[in-house]
């Protein structure tokens, strides 16, 4: 699995030495990517990418909606090629702002375990 890098900005990065990702780092980058993909934002699959505005920022924050937005996060996640499964998963919801917040997800791949931090969404 290779995966061109993405600057902190979420450009990709071109024309540097080292500038793809391989193995568990391209797994990790592909998570990121495809919870980043909003559903209706690819013009040739509208079904495609993740269901952000349409489950996750229009269920009000009870713990039980929370477990049901961790639920398809984590489908989500497993659905990423190379991924075998998830061993530790936190989130945090902001009632407030509507802000959803992936803590830490430990992912075990055909690579390796890979951690996930810090992905957050809000409207």
């Amino acid at each position: 699995m290779i995966y061109r890098k993405l600057s902190p900005t979420g450009d990709y990065v071109l024309g540097r030495p080292n500038e793809f990702w391989t193995d568990a780092d391209a797994v990790a980058q592909a998570i990121y990517t495809s919870l980043k993909l909003l559903q209706g934002e690819w013009w040739e699959d509208t079904s495609a990418g993740f269901p952000l505005f349409q489950v996750v920022l229009d269920t009000p924050g009870s713990p039980e909606h929370i477990r049901g937005i961790d639920m398809v996060v984590q489908e989500a996640i497993l659905n990423v090629s190379n991924v075998q499964a998830i061993t530790n998963f936190s989130s945090a919801y902001d009632n407030t702002t509507r802000t959803y917040t992936i803590e830490t997800c430990t992912v075990e791949t055909v690579f390796g375990e890979v951690t996930v931090k810090g992905v957050t969404f809000s409207p």
